[in-house]
Formats: structure tokens, C-alpha cells, sequence
């Protein structure tokens, strides 16, 4: 679709895709950059896929927008369905790690801010990974709400399992809920990523990885001390024994997290 219009958008080029649609960089009538995700042709009839789109709107609505894409505009009915958020002119985690030292622990700080963010507003995220943390000159933002749901629901009708093997948590893969711990579980995931440029569980296989993430710990020796403990807690395989979001805020800026 480069090159057309979709609305009363130009679609300039291709910035991504992925199994529900493709991202283009785009520019409205008044030459505002934008991105614009648009589900794909083949799936557009799907019902599902539709409403699953229209709980990505929903959910990315109620969080503060200087954490994430603000929405700005959208078309869930149409021929082809589609959403715009403004645009983060940046790269994403996975292209732009690793960081060390004042940068790697500024990452973890605005990260944990977004996932705080998020919870606040009822939302858990559950596919918190690299390639959904944009790194605008502002600060990271947190995107994709295609999975998101409000707290409380449960996984899917059907009981599919949504998201990134090497980003879940443990108790996901046992039939267990994806709720605000899990989240926090891939953030200790995503900062040992950023300091290392290497997934913490990494497999050649799903079934490897599923393996690694319920019987293995990463070596966090890599990590700086102020950080160590934080992303150690984060990874707890018991989702009781991990910090919250705020709680994680808590410890960067220095004080320890309270006991849980």
C-alpha cells in the first residue's frame, strides 16, 4: 500500500509487520507525520480480529500518552480497518541495545514509569518485549496494545496463549493468567536484554525456550549492582514474589522496594 491513501492519509513507507497488520509511516491532509496500522487484507473479515483491534484503541486510550503513542485517530468499520497514533521518531529496543551505565538505567527508570502508567489505568500490557519499546527523544514509549486487556479478564475465550515466548512469564505457559506480574516479569526480561543485546532466555526452539523460562535463571552478573537486584526480583519464577511496577519505580530512584 505505499504510496496510497487510506483515509485521508498518505501512506509514505513501511515501517513494520506482524501477524495482525503493517505499520506505515504516513502524513494526514496538514503534513502531520503519523503511523498509521492498518489490519491486513486477508484478515479483514475476521470479526474477531476486528474487535481484538477495536480492544487495542480502547485500551491504548486509557493510558497517559506520555508513556506510549497517543491514538489520534481511527477506523475500525471500514473495508480496511485501521488506527493511527502519532509518530515516535526513534528506534526500538531491539535495534538500539545494548546501553550501559546513566543510559541503560535511565531505559530501566522510563520503562518502569510506562508500565506503571499502565497498570494504573487497569491495563496489562502482556507482550512487553524489545521491539515494543520505541526510544523517542523524550523517552521510551511503550507500544502495541494489540494483546492488552483490561485487569481482571481472562486470557482469551478460547484459552490461546498471546504474546512472545521468550518475553511471558513462567506461569503463563501452566495455564496461569498473564496479569500485572507478568508484565513485570518482562520487564526484568527487556532491561537484561537492553544492557546485554541478548534475549534472557534464548532457544532455538519454543518448546527450548518454554524450557529455559520455567527451569533457568539468566546470569545477571552482567548487570550493574543498582540494578541487579531489581531485575533478579522481576524474574522471580512466583509471581507473588515479584514487585509491582511502582514498586520497581521505587527501587531505581533508590529506595528499596517494601517487602511483599
Amino acid at each position: 500500500m505505499d504510496g496510497e491513501r487510506l483515509g485521508r492519509y498518505w501512506l509514505a513507507g513501511q515501517l513494520g509487520a506482524g501477524g495482525q497488520g503493517v505499520v506505515y509511516e504516513a502524513y494526514d491532509e496538514a503534513a502531520n507525520r503519523v503511523a498509521v496500522k492498518v489490519l491486513h487484507a486477508y484478515l479483514s473479515g475476521d470479526s474477531a480480529l476486528r474487535r481484538r483491534f477495536m480492544r487495542e484503541v480502547a485500551a491504548a486510550q486509557r493510558v497517559a500518552s506520555f508513556c506510549t503513542a497517543r491514538i489520534v485517530d481511527h477506523d475500525l468499520q471500514g473495508e480496511r480497518p485501521y488506527l493511527v497514533t502519532e509518530f515516535v521518531a526513534g528506534p526500538s529496543l531491539r535495534r538500539a541495545a545494548p546501553f550501559v551505565g546513566d543510559e541503560l538505567h535511565r531505559l530501566a527508570v522510563g520503562v518502569a514509569t510506562a508500565l506503571a502508567a499502565i497498570h494504573q489505568a487497569g491495563v496489562v500490557h502482556r507482550d512487553l518485549k524489545p521491539e515494543n519499546v520505541l526510544l523517542g527523544q523524550d523517552g521510551p514509549r511503550v507500544i502495541d496494545f494489540g494483546i492488552a486487556r483490561a485487569a481482571g479478564l481472562s486470557m482469551t475465550s478460547t484459552g490461546e496463549l498471546t504474546g512472545t515466548p521468550m518475553y511471558m512469564a513462567p506461569e503463563v505457559f501452566a495455564g496461569g493468567r498473564a496479569d500485572a506480574s507478568a508484565d513485570v516479569f518482562a520487564w526484568g526480561a527487556l532491561v537484561y536484554f537492553a544492557a546485554t543485546g541478548r534475549n534472557a532466555f534464548e532457544a532455538p526452539t519454543t518448546v527450548a525456550v518454554i524450557h529455559r523460562l520455567l527451569n533457568h535463571d539468566p546470569d545477571l552478573a552482567v548487570l550493574p549492582p543498582g540494578l541487579r537486584g531489581l531485575v533478579a526480583a522481576a524474574l522471580s519464577k512466583d509471581p507473588a514474589a515479584r514487585p509491582s511496577a511502582h514498586e520497581l519505580l521505587t527501587g531505581l530512584l533508590g529506595a528499596p522496594p517494601r517487602g511483599r
